[in-house]
Formats: C-alpha cells, sequence, structure tokens
C-alpha cells in the first residue's frame, strides 16, 4: 500500500436504522457494528495503513439517548477494550491504542479503568496507531484548545498560528486526516460536531450507502482503491 494514505477516519453510521430495520432494539445494532469494526481494523493493518481513527461515540450520543442504550454501549466498551488488552495480534503487530474525548467524564469506573489498562499496555507500540473517539465532539476539541492557549501561553495575537493550535488539540499526536469514511450516509452527506475540524481541513471524503453493521472489509478496500485515483489538490 502506497504509504501516502497515512490516516483514516471512519465515521460510523447506521447502527440504529440497522437495528430498526431488523425490528431490533437499538443496542443490537451496536454489538453488530463493533463486529465489523474488528474486521475493518484488521484489513487496514493488511493494508500497512498506519493510523486508523474510529469515531466510537460522540458526547450527545452519550448524554442525550435513553439509558438503556447508553448502558449497552458502555458495556460494548468494556467488552471490546478488553478483548484489546488479550488480543495478541494488537502486541505482535505493535499497535498503539489511544482514547480522546471526554469519556472520563462519562464513563462507569470499571470502563474507564479498563480503557486506562489498553492505553498503558501498547503505550510504547510506535508502528499502528489506533484512536477512538469517545464521548467526543469536534466542537469541544477546539473550545478546550482555545482554554489551554489562554492559560499555559502568554502569546500576542500575531504569534497564534496553526503550529500552536496544533500542539493544543487532543488530537496533536495524529497527522492530518487523508479519508474521511461516512457510512450509512451516500444520501444525506454531511460532518457532525465539527468532526475533527482542524484535521480534516484537506481530507477526502466517501459517503457509502451501506450502514455500518453491513459494511465488510471488501468495501474499505475498494474506498481506499478509489482514494487513490482522486487527485488531491490541498488547497492549490
Amino acid at each position: 500500500m502506497d504509504n501516502k494514505l497515512k490516516h483514516i477516519a471512519i465515521i460510523p453510521d447506521g447502527n440504529r436504522r440497522w437495528a430498526e430495520k431488523k425490528l431490533l432494539k437499538p443496542w443490537f445494532g451496536h454489538k453488530k457494528g463493533s463486529t465489523s469494526f474488528e474486521e475493518i481494523l484488521e484489513k487496514s493493518r493488511e493494508l500497512n495503513i498506519p493510523y486508523l481513527t474510529f469515531w466510537a461515540g460522540s458526547w450527545d450520543n452519550l448524554t442525550k439517548r435513553p439509558k438503556e442504550e447508553v448502558n449497552f454501549l458502555f458495556k460494548i466498551y468494556n467488552d471490546n477494550f478488553e478483548r484489546i488488552i488479550k488480543d495478541k495480534r494488537i502486541h505482535q503487530d505493535k499497535v498503539r491504542v489511544d482514547v480522546l474525548g471526554r469519556w472520563r467524564e462519562v464513563m462507569p469506573e470499571k470502563t474507564k479503568e479498563t480503557i486506562k489498562k489498553a492505553i498503558a499496555s501498547t503505550k510504547n507500540y510506535n508502528k499502528f496507531f489506533l484512536t477512538f473517539l469517545l464521548a467526543y465532539n469536534g466542537t469541544d476539541e477546539m473550545f478546550d484548545c482555545i482554554k489551554k492557549i489562554m492559560k499555559k501561553n502568554k502569546v500576542k495575537n500575531s504569534e497564534i498560528n496553526g503550529e500552536l493550535i496544533k500542539n493544543n488539540l487532543w488530537t496533536k499526536n495524529l497527522p492530518s486526516v487523508d479519508l474521511v469514511i461516512r457510512t450509512g450516509a451516500d444520501k444525506d452527506p454531511h460532518n457532525s460536531a465539527g468532526f475533527m475540524m482542524w484535521d480534516t481541513a484537506y481530507s477526502q471524503f466517501h459517503f457509502t450507502k451501506t450502514l455500518f453493521p453491513d459494511f465488510k472489509p471488501k468495501e474499505f478496500l475498494g474506498i481506499v482503491n478509489d482514494y487513490f485515483k482522486r487527485q488531491r489538490r490541498l488547497g492549490a
């Protein structure tokens, strides 16, 4: 795989719609979506894509949806991070796991501890970088960035530049996003909550008809191949 595709971000839309179509409770869609994620993660490593970022839940998802659904999401998160800790492939492939967002404010203690263990157990790896966005909104990230600059950096207006902003973002350790994939949104192609607004300034976007629980590695590969056919102008 051409190394010019360094970073893919995925917005996994459609879990609830998938469940609704099958007359199931929403959490069955989330559960099936977690299986799809594992398959895509494995495929991304096979393609040697070093950075994969996955929006696993927005702040609104985890604070405004029904309590029963949110509690099930917490259980899925806990189970998946426990699996990461024990997954030999994660450790063999040197996958560093990180979690960005306001998850510490909303997660149950058990889930928070599991997430912290997953981060700690992979912190020294540097071949692949898997980032989860949890209780994440891009607007929250930008507000936090501005607060940090105001608090820690007594700078003049002329000294505020792109480097200073990037270094104060939650995503400061990630490269800019080359390709954003949003599933289940071909008829309503849109962004949400300022998703990674700084890092996606020059990203290519791909919107699929497929709802995330049905999103398979074959379609992911097709999107990656389509990316290489595009001409990125990067504002020029």
